[in-house]
């Protein structure tokens, strides 16, 4: 679980607020959308839930196995451990073969070497890594490396999971599989996706909350909620 308590972030004194006055709880076997335009705030709260910026106030915590809350800002460490992240754009070590990067990210997270095979060999499996093993990272397409991305934010199997578009780069035979991957990760995590894309959202999630500017709308009535998000997309100026 996620829970995110009366959240807000701007980025120094001057400036407006980028998130405002979030309240979400992402809940275990479930998949929940943010749903919004680029630039509405979608990864700014999800960089947050990793720790990798802290938010100016509220609160975010993340559960672990055991369904205990960890505060971000006052243990990041520990809140790594219990997420998996994948980022829109994927920053991958280019001189790594595929079979090296995935090993190194179990290291990271103090997988056995037991554990580790295991790992890699369900990844490869679902993802379908085979052929990409023994290439160097630099010499992969776009979709190839967020598969390859999708893999390491996962290889320590974490309790929540966090996606921030996470069918970039992807063709939709890709899609598709990739698709049907995160609806089976559901069953046991808790999922938290970004889009800009309305389908998506649709064919993906459980709940959808639609973010404008920061600020976030609950989409109650998925009848009129293209509507509702091509009247923001329109607005958005």
């Amino acid at each position: 679980m996620i829970k995110i308590e009366n959240f807000y972030k701007k980025y120094d004194s001057k400036s407006d607020y980028v998130v405002q006055n979030v309240n979400l709880q992402i809940e275990p076997k479930k998949i929940t959308c943010l749903l919004g335009p680029n630039g509405s705030g979608k990864s700014t709260i999800m960089n947050c839930i990793c720790g990798f910026i802290y938010g100016t106030k509220g609160s975010i915590c993340v559960s672990d196995s055991n369904n205990n809350l960890i505060n971000v800002e006052e243990n990041q460490s520990s809140v790594m451990k219990n997420i998996g992240y994948v980022p829109e754009i994927s920053k991958l070590p280019p001189e790594l073969k595929v079979l090296e990067f995935l090993t190194y990210a179990a290291e990271n997270h103090n997988l056995s070497k037991e554990e580790t095979l295991q790992s890699i060999k369900y990844l490869v499996s679902k993802l379908d890594l085979e052929s990409l093993l023994t290439k160097k990272i630099k010499t992969l397409s776009k979709g190839q490396q967020q598969r390859v991305s999708f893999a390491q934010g996962l290889i320590h199997n974490p309790a929540n999971l966090i996606l921030d578009e996470p069918n970039s780069g992807l063709d939709p035979l890709q899609i598709k599989q990739l698709r049907t991957f995160i609806k089976e990760l559901s069953q046991t995590k808790a999922i938290l996706m970004s889009t800009h894309i309305l389908s998506e959202a649709v064919n993906l999630t459980s709940e959808i909350y639609i973010i404008k500017k920061g600020k976030i709308v609950k989409a109650k009535d998925l009848q009129n909620l293209e509507n509702e998000y091509l009247e923001i997309m329109e607005n958005e100026n």
